[in-house]
């Protein structure tokens, strides 16, 4: 009993307390009121890389080196012997005798005498390093799904991920794709063996020195199999290499700028990382550190992590971008292209697609050359984004243009424009009872207007679509007063048609709701106000004469400046929305190269009409046509005087074209036939077909008017 009352005694006494100080599995430190070591235990020995012996009576720094933050934890020691309270402090920095950073924890206490006076301040270190990466690691998950990925455009993501990692994960980063990936298609596979060719998207650096920064953003670069990031796109696997090994100093002496870069730079670790979206591989994100603390294997786990992540924002951007491209590519084609065949007015025009997510819209524009020396001005808006609003924009924009070639009145245009949209909308409707409900899909507006240089009237009709603004050579504006019908796709409202006569020279503004509505605090009345002040004020010079060269002229703004100026005044940086808009100045025809016949219903009266129409031509200068109008004159005249109706009107043109019209009473048109062998009549239009460029029927108010169109040389 005795013997084992000793044990006891011995292990409950100095010794024990001893061996569980040195054999504490945290590092133990007991400094005096002055801060110098008075023990450490064989954890704190081993931290510090110093034998107890050599530190104690130092005062502490000593033995920390100089790139180790100390000052935090003297402070604390200092605080703890001066108020005798306990402390709790956190820092986060390298041990002394380690390379990696680390997160400690320290508690310290006082240590009183038996007189209850603080005589030492003991300190206790918890290494928290792990739990103190993975918070760091899922805040930076946390935060790169917000960060990563805030647009559909790929260079911004792509900068987005280099931004996030460095300098928080790595000292440099950068983001190559495929060229594929740019365009929005799908990339080829690499070769075992080939080259691979990376365009240069996104580079970000914490420190001045950055490696990358060789190849600039937009660059190409071409690396070579043995290079990590080859290898990473053709194993799909993260690779990790640094300075030293064999491939990496080979694929960094291959690039001598970047071998000069790098000279006198240890590169501790690099991480090549593909990025692999629904199987696809679209490039790859190499990131590098100089810092002594390697990439361990959580860090490849957060690197794969951040690289799914961002490549799957990225191939969402290139989808998107496929799709942009597709749907701007087919509204582009669809869209004219260069300058109009017509004289009645000088036009210049703008389309504008919208950079936001919601692709391409379906706005459309157009200028039709009509019978008569006038042309047609169209402007519409598809309702919805993408390439089934381009798509459905081309079918209307076809639509408009066969309309126009029979010389349907505005009104009557839009009518069967409205029915074609309702067809549409039943073709997509599974319900087709119910078009009207799908035809929210495929809706739109439109804006159609037509002038004529020889009466100087503008006739316009519009289906839900902003009215055209006027601005008049000397500088006063006006918004026409058309009556706005329906939006297309509505369906059995009719629609009217509002007349002015314009001055030579009047400015005629069409535009779609993208521009006059911006932005969010400007209704569409504040849009065209400002619309209007900017064609005013921009415009400062006015026709006086005609295109024909009479009279003086002076040279007004250039309509492709007046375009930019109101794109510049009215647009925001980035818009919402696609911007059509149509600037059209009038030109008028004088009286000198217009004339026109009244004739009675005789036939007698056909000699006389080839007549003076032949001296007409003479007048003008344009004997080398007289064979032909002559033939054009006596057919439609003759034509007129038996299958019309007064009154009857012969009508020349001498514009770009020389234009022959005969209008009577009667709707009824006539059609071209074959005649039988026999037949001593109905070759005549067949000859007006033969011989003259164009020609056609019109329908007016009062009758029709059968046209010629002769090109002049």
């Amino acid at each position: 009993m005795a013997s084992a009352h000793v044990d006891d005694a011995h292990q409950d006494g100095p010794d024990l307390v001893e061996q569980a100080f040195q054999q504490a599995s945290y590092s133990m430190s007991v400094f005096d009121i002055e801060q110098r070591y008075r023990r450490l235990n064989d954890v704190a020995g081993q931290v510090m890389g110093v034998e107890e012996a050599a530190l104690i009576g130092r005062v502490f720094p000593y033995g920390v080196p100089e790139d180790v933050d100390w000052r935090g934890t003297l402070q604390a020691l200092k605080d703890v012997a001066a108020t005798g309270k306990p402390a709790h402090y956190e820092s986060f920095t390298r041990a002394p005798s380690g390379i990696r950073e680390h997160a400690w924890n320290l508690e310290l206490w006082p240590v009183r005498d038996a007189s209850g006076e603080v005589c030492a301040v003991g300190m206790a270190g918890f290494d928290s390093s792990e739990q103190h990466w993975a918070r760091q690691r899922l805040a930076v998950l946390d935060e790169a799904a917000v960060s990563i990925g805030t647009s559909l455009d790929l260079d911004r993501t792509a900068q987005e991920l280099a931004d996030l990692v460095v300098p928080r994960f790595a000292d440099f980063a950068s983001v190559d794709l495929l060229e594929a990936v740019m365009r929005g298609d799908e990339p080829a596979e690499a070769g075992p063996d080939g080259d691979v060719v990376l365009r240069r998207l996104a580079h970000a650096s914490g420190t001045e020195w950055e490696p990358g920064a060789v190849l600039g953003l937009g660059a190409t670069d071409t690396y070579p199999p043995y290079s990590p990031p080859a290898r990473a796109l053709r194993t799909g696997e993260t690779v990790l290499s640094r300075s030293g090994a064999a491939d990496f100093d080979r694929w960094i002496a291959s690039a001598p700028e970047r071998a000069e870069r790098l000279r006198g730079t240890v590169v501790t670790s690099m991480v090549a990382v593909p990025l692999i979206a629904r199987g696809t591989t679209l490039g790859v994100a190499v990131l590098l550190r100089t810092r002594a603390d390697v990439f361990n294997e959580d860090d490849f786990v957060l690197a794969k992590e951040l690289a799914s992540r961002a490549a799957l924002c990225v191939d969402n951007a290139r989808r998107y971008t496929r799709e942009r491209s597709t749907a701007l590519a087919l509204q582009e084609s669809l869209l004219p292209r260069g300058p109009s065949r017509q004289s009645a007015v000088d036009v210049a025009s703008r389309y504008l697609p919208t950079d936001s997510r919601a692709g391409v819209g379906g706005d459309w524009f157009d200028v039709i050359p009509l019978s008569g020396a006038r042309v047609g001005l169209v402007v519409g808006d598809v309702v919805g984004h993408g390439i089934q609003a381009s798509a459905t924009m081309g079918r209307l924009r076809t639509a408009v243009q066969t309309l126009a070639d029979v010389d349907l009145p505005p009104d009557e245009l839009l009518a069967h424009l409205d029915d074609l949209v309702l067809r549409l909308a039943a073709d997509d409707d599974s319900d087709p009872s119910d078009a009207r409900i799908g035809a929210g899909a495929t809706g739109a507006t439109c804006l159609y207007a037509v002038y004529d240089p020889v009466s100087r009237e503008l006739t316009v009709a519009s289906a839900g679509h902003p009215p055209p603004v006027l601005v008049l050579p000397d500088g006063d504006t006006r918004v026409v007063d058309v009556a706005v019908g329906p939006v297309l796709g509505v369906g059995g409202l009719p629609f009217e048609t509002t007349e002015s006569r314009l001055p030579e020279g009047t400015l005629v503004a069409l535009f779609t709701d993208g521009l006059v509505e911006a932005t969010a605090e400007r209704d569409a009345d504040l849009g065209i106000a400002l619309l209007a002040r900017t064609l005013a004020t921009g415009d400062t010079g006015r026709y006086a004469g005609t295109h024909t060269g009479t009279g003086t002229e002076t040279v007004p703004v250039s309509l492709e400046d007046r375009c930019d100026q109101v794109l510049s005044a009215l647009l925001p940086k980035h818009p919402a929305d696609d911007v059509a808009l149509v600037l059209a100045r009038t030109r008028a025809l004088d009286a000198a190269h217009v004339r026109v016949w009244d004739l009675p219903a005789d036939f007698e009266v056909v000699a006389e009409a080839r007549r003076r129409a032949v001296a007409q031509l003479e007048e003008w200068g344009l004997d080398e046509a007289a064979f032909v109008t002559e033939l054009v004159v006596s057919e439609l005249v003759t034509n007129a005087i038996r299958y019309g109706a007064d009154p009857i009107q012969l009508r020349l043109i001498h514009d770009r074209t020389l234009i022959c019209e005969v209008s009577d009473g009667s709707s009824t048109s006539p059609h071209l036939r074959r005649a039988r062998i026999s037949d001593e009549g109905g070759r005549g239009l067949l000859l007006v077909a033969q011989l003259t460029t164009s020609w056609g029927t019109r329908h007016t108010r009062n009758g029709k008017t059968i046209w010629a169109e002769q090109a002049l040389t």
